[in-house]
């Protein structure tokens, strides 16, 4: 199963809020905008590789990442 990496914005601020600053990366199935651990995310919000998790300059949820390492062979 393919899956992104979806920003969380501080305050819940909207993608397209200039002011938007990204809280943490949640890990969804590929083009979803549900993550793992539930939370609905905005389908304008920043998407990256998962390649990045793991990153320690990369905030992640920790919920998802477990899930993500369960789904992984």
């Amino acid at each position: 199963m393919e899956h992104e990496l979806r920003a969380e914005y501080i305050d819940g601020r909207a993608a397209a809020d200039p002011r938007a600053e990204i809280k943490v990366w949640h890990v969804v199935r590929q083009d979803g905008t549900t993550a793992m651990c539930g939370r609905e995310l905005e389908g304008a919000a920043a998407v990256r590789s998962t390649d990045d998790w793991g990153n320690p300059d990369v905030p992640m949820c920790h919920s998802c990442g477990a899930l993500y390492l369960r789904e992984q062979p």
